[in-house]
């Protein structure tokens, strides 16, 4: 596509109309099977749509269920990759050090995907589990920061956070905001208001990345008995 778009893609609007595709594409996961022939389409009618010509199919197709944020649990569906890739484009910090998650620290501080409240913790208050291990409840930190929260309450290994790196609770917020996460719902393990708070926040994110907007309407059924193994950690 860039190939033949040549210094066209250059242009901003160009950039702009190839990654609300690109997005569309990840949280409509139109991309699992038979891409052969989404990709030969989506070709000629990104190139299309780019020169005047109406919006390709694949950002027609992608539609995206608040529903999906409480079944995605593993990295086997690219709409859960594209929620950490779009946290990590827009500088998400890792909890102990506040450095941003990048390519870089990624593979240098063993970056994975951890429990924001952790396993044990959720599974002592009774968190139901399809709560407790979907997505919402789930961000990038490095090996070392998530041996140091182990399982205890947000609250607990918010403060031996601040502790140990000598940051002060108006930075830790700006750090859980990176990842929106709510500060005070975590200083009061507060999981039912963190947990709707950032449902939300994460639903705008994908709004805002696809460009289409994500009924509310829809009522969130009781996944408990339809939970995929974690691949996570066991804290």
């Amino acid at each position: 596509m860039l190939a033949i778009l040549g210094q066209k893609a250059d242009n901003d609007s160009v950039r702009n109309k190839i990654i609300r595709w690109y997005w569309c594409g990840v949280f409509g996961e139109l991309y699992g099977s038979a891409i052969e022939t989404r990709f030969a389409r989506d070709v000629v009618e990104v190139i299309n749509w780019i020169n005047g010509g109406s919006e390709p199919s694949t950002i027609n197709d992608c539609n995206f269920s608040p529903n999906r944020l409480l079944t995605l649990r593993t990295r086997n569906s690219a709409a859960y990759k594209g929620i950490y890739a779009l946290l990590m484009r827009d500088g998400c910090l890792d909890f102990r050090t506040g450095v941003p998650i990048e390519v870089q620290s990624y593979f240098d501080e063993a970056i994975d995907i951890h429990h924001i409240f952790p396993r044990n913790w959720c599974s002592q208050n009774n968190i139901k589990d399809g709560d407790s291990n979907s997505i919402i409840n789930k961000t990038a930190l490095s090996y070392r920061t998530n041996r140091i929260i182990g399982g205890s309450a947000p609250s607990q290994y918010l403060k031996k956070l601040r502790s140990n790196s000598g940051m002060d609770e108006s930075r830790q917020n700006q750090i859980m905001q990176s990842h929106l996460i709510d500060y005070d719902s975590m200083s009061k393990d507060d999981f039912l208001g963190f947990f709707n708070k950032r449902k939300e926040s994460l639903l705008v994110r994908i709004e805002q990345a696809t460009g289409k907007s994500i009924s509310r309407d829809i009522e969130l059924p009781d996944t408990e008995n339809n939970i995929e193994e974690d691949e996570t950690d066991n804290i």
